[in-house]
């Protein structure tokens, strides 16, 4: 960093230097790309400011009149102006980009709406004429062979129950209904009872939260259980859920096998789908995402969503 920090000094002062000479569109034009190079660098825009502000404190040696003197700065302001092009456009193309992931999470959660819709209704109508047509069937039958018929009813009653389940996790009623925390609360004694994994949540939310920040927290607690039973081994799960006025936060701390941090970092490309699906839902509402280790075992995720009512 101090390497490419030093470059960007020197590179921007002689740039400067060289256009303030020779005002012309070439010259110019460098300080457009030492701000392309400054962000493909990782460097951030108050690195940009501070080269800015070490190159200036030259510029005006050797000024004879005040005509000049403005002339000078105008031309340093145009320089700056240009090197800071490349940042405005990065943050245009990331709010930009956040718009169309709203947009996306709303058209998967609206098309999770209707998935869960047909599993209720059409499905459960579907079931219902079976179950008609079987007790038909077993006034019809013998008692001594209604024990296959019984099995079938049995099945469908499986059937039914899993299609609920499904339709309740894709859209649940409870999120809509009651909001946030009742809806982790019944998602987490879901999975205690169906993976014998106890999950305990504590809350302290002040207000009502917008929706669509109920519905991205919910999906991210969501994917973190489901990650936590596919590959933690843990034994206990806590889910917290902070918010105040224009914040929310939620954790997933696990007691499981945890992970490596330096290992991780090598393999950054390579998360999986849920994590990535974290990642982007809470980049889309403008969040941050913290992944870490947990004390003195297991994992931490936090999410911390901003929003204004």
């Amino acid at each position: 960093m101090n390497d490419r920090l030093s470059d960007l000094s020197e590179g921007y002062a002689r740039a400067l230097q060289h256009y303030l000479a020779e005002p012309e569109e070439v010259a110019l034009a460098r300080a457009h790309e030492l701000g392309r190079q400054a962000l493909a660098d990782g460097l951030g825009l108050f690195h940009l400011v501070g080269a800015h502000s070490r190159a200036v404190a030259g510029t005006l040696t050797g000024v004879r009149n005040a005509r000049e003197r403005v002339g000078r700065l105008e031309a340093v302001e145009r320089f700056f102006v240009e090197a800071l092009a490349p940042f405005e456009m990065a943050h245009r193309g990331f709010w930009e980009a956040n718009i169309v992931l709203r947009r996306l999470n709303d058209v998967l959660e609206g098309q999770a709406k209707r998935i869960a819709c047909a599993l209720h209704d059409e499905a459960g109508q579907l079931l219902a004429s079976v179950h008609f047509a079987l007790a038909e069937l077993g006034r019809k039958l013998p008692p001594e062979q209604l024990t296959d018929v019984i099995s079938a009813r049995d099945l469908l009653d499986q059937i039914e129950l899993r299609l609920r389940n499904l339709a309740h996790e894709l859209r649940p009623p409870i999120l809509e209904d009651l909001g946030l925390v009742r809806a982790v609360e019944f998602l987490s004694d879901r999975v205690s009872r169906r993976w014998d994994l106890p999950v305990t949540v504590q809350a302290s939310i002040e207000q009502p939260l917008p929706a669509l920040v109920e519905t991205t927290l919910y999906r991210i607690a969501q994917e973190a259980l489901a990650n936590v039973v596919k590959h933690a081994r843990a034994k206990h799960v806590e889910i917290s859920l902070r918010g105040c006025s224009q914040r929310v936060a939620c954790s997933i701390c696990d007691d499981g096998i945890g992970f490596d941090p330096a290992a991780m970092a090598l393999r950054k490309g390579e998360r999986g789908l849920g994590l990535v699906e974290i990642h982007e839902r809470t980049a889309a509402l403008g969040g941050l995402v913290r992944f870490a280790p947990n004390q003195p075992s297991g994992t931490n995720l936090t999410v911390e969503i901003p929003f204004q009512r």
